[in-house]
């Protein structure tokens, strides 16, 4: 038998906290000005509204795993920016600083093995693909105990 992810979370306007901070970056790494603050408010849904008009979504500002999978960017090591931020904020790293290193590395290739362990055909490659980002959006990573990379 094979696992598989959790779902992707529906995310909508009054949603607080995870994965809001995490939309939140993924909205900054496409361009959209707004603030990093766990709370999905107006500025939030306007961003996820013109997100969903230029990938021919429906235009609801409820995300969806269709509105996730056109916010994903996939993050690699030696990259920088929002994207990686939002990635080492669902980690809670010390020193989260937007650049993916070696910790975030160590952090990421760590989560991909324990997806496999548990049944889900991923690679352990350090790029944060759609299932690596799946797994962390949809709360794998709190629901499964993993060690932090020092």
């Amino acid at each position: 038998m094979t696992a598989t992810l959790n779902p992707w979370p529906t995310t909508r306007q009054g949603s607080t906290d995870h994965p809001v901070q995490t939309l939140q970056y993924l909205l900054l790494a496409h361009g959209h000005t707004v603030t990093v603050d766990g709370v999905f408010g107006s500025e939030t849904g306007d961003a996820v509204r013109a997100v969903q008009r230029a990938k021919n979504l429906p235009d609801d500002g409820v995300v969806d795993a269709a509105t996730w999978r056109a916010l994903l960017v996939a993050v690699r090591p030696g990259m920088r920016g929002s994207a990686v931020r939002g990635l080492q904020e669902e980690f809670a790293l010390d020193g989260a600083d937007g650049i993916y290193g070696p910790k975030t590395e160590a952090a990421i290739r760590d989560l991909q093995a324990g997806i496999r362990d548990g049944g889900v055909a991923v690679e352990v490659d350090g790029v944060v693909g759609p299932q690596t980002w799946q797994a962390l959006v949809s709360g794998l990573r709190e629901a499964a105990p993993l060690s932090k990379a020092a």
